[in-house]
């Protein structure tokens, strides 16, 4: 049981004030915090405080993997398969979506077999795991998620009466299904210059008019009101950029505090903005689908997608009976607790033995192991090797919250 050092990430959309906050530092920061990365990813991992010295987690876990992850070293390589962090989004992220298992590995092979450098901003594929990924909301936390069901979009569509909508509003009331979805987003997404020119400020013209309707209108003024303001937001952001019709076609979702979103392999999705926690397997594999500069590679994207609609994928959290409560997913590479601790209550055990990373992100904790004691202040992190045992957890001077992050059915 030791202190973990989160490596600090700095992206554009990144927020000024959210991880200071957190963290206690002061505020605004000189730069853009977009995210806190506690893990062994090779890019940037955390590194672990041990007898007054620091030694990188990538590096602990590869000297002796069997020791610091157990039975999950063998499982996955001798590495750490999860990756946690503090997300803090002040402007919308680019549309993406991850591989599967199979994906990514064929991906992988056909890259390396074209001598693709790993470093090309045409380069997709990284490794060849796939990448699920679930975020629990610290404050309200907004996002696009999955295709809408198509019904519902042709129903966006009409409500916005924007004439250059009315054929995208037949196609996919003629084909409510993945494959009129498809259709539509293909059509979109390769748009011509000429044609994306004039079609995108009619539908924000349309979502501007929509937004100033009178209040004595249908209830259609109201019920996409979220739907087109963020159209109009992510056309700031992204002017010009295909991907802002895309997300018209996307649930849109808004996660109060403790809540969470699930996205499994296929998921097109894009983080607007908030602050969570969030873990996913370690790996690098995103094909982008718009809102970005980056390099977008469309057929790829598609042969990715899943186009199948579903309803907003939002993950409660469950009782476990210990005190704390469980966001359930398929993902085998990570399971994440979080433990809401009370001023003045009894030890609480966290995990009967690791891998694991244990993190504040309220108040202050007491991890206890054995004889040894470990105070984590909010955003502060610890590691948990596999031979660390019955670490248990007290609130310090008043209620605190922390998350607990391990292998899937540890």
């Amino acid at each position: 049981m030791h202190e973990l050092v989160g490596a600090l990430r700095s992206y554009a959309w990144g927020s000024r004030t959210a991880l200071a906050q957190l963290c206690g530092r002061p505020v605004p920061s000189a730069h853009p915090e977009a995210e806190l990365w506690f893990g062994a990813h090779p890019a940037d991992p955390a590194h672990v405080r041990i007898d007054g010295s620091t030694r990188s987690l990538l590096e602990l876990v590869a000297a002796d993997p069997d020791r610091e992850l157990g039975p999950a070293a063998p499982e996955f390589g001798g590495r750490l398969p999860f990756l946690l962090k503090i997300l803090a989004a002040e402007e919308p992220l680019s549309l993406q979506a991850h591989p599967s298992s199979a994906q990514a590995k064929a991906g992988f092979e056909r890259e390396n077999l074209a001598r693709v450098p790993f470093d090309s901003p045409m380069r997709n594929y990284r490794d060849e795991n796939h990448k699920p990924e679930l975020v629990v909301a610290l404050d309200r936390f907004e996002a696009l998620a999955g295709f809408r069901n198509p019904l519902r979009t042709v129903e966006l569509f009409r409500a916005l009466d924007v004439p250059g909508l009315h054929p995208y509003a037949n196609l996919l009331a003629a084909q409510p299904d993945s494959a009129g979805l498809r259709t539509l987003f293909t059509t979109w997404i390769t748009l011509p210059h000429a044609a994306l020119s004039t079609l995108l400020p009619q539908v924000l013209d349309g979502c501007v008019q929509y937004l100033s309707g009178s209040a004595a209108a249908s209830k259609g003024r109201r019920e996409f009101a979220p739907e087109a303001r963020t159209a109009l937001e992510l056309a700031e952001a992204y002017p010009g950029d295909a991907g802002v019709l895309a997300a018209l076609l996307l649930n849109r979702l808004t996660l109060e505090p403790g809540q969470g979103l699930f996205l499994a392999a296929g998921n097109l999705h894009a983080y607007l903005r908030g602050l969570g926690v969030e873990i996913m397997a370690n790996s690098d594999n995103v094909l982008r689908g718009g809102l970005t500069p980056k390099h977008v590679d469309v057929p790829e994207l598609l042969r990715v997608l899943d186009f199948e609609p579903i309803d907003l994928p939002v993950v409660l959290p469950e009782p476990v009976g210990d005190g704390s409560v469980h966001y359930r997913t398929p993902a085998p590479e990570f399971a994440l607790r979080r433990f809401d601790l009370t001023a003045g209550s009894a030890q609480v055990p966290l995990t009967a033995a690791g891998p694991g990373i244990v993190l504040c992100t309220s108040g202050t904790v007491r991890l206890l192991h054995g004889d040894e004691q470990l105070v984590l202040e909010r955003g502060a992190a610890a590691w948990i090797s596999a031979t660390d045992t019955d670490i248990r957890a007290q609130a310090v001077e008043g209620n605190a919250q922390l998350f607990c992050a391990c292998v899937g059915g540890v």
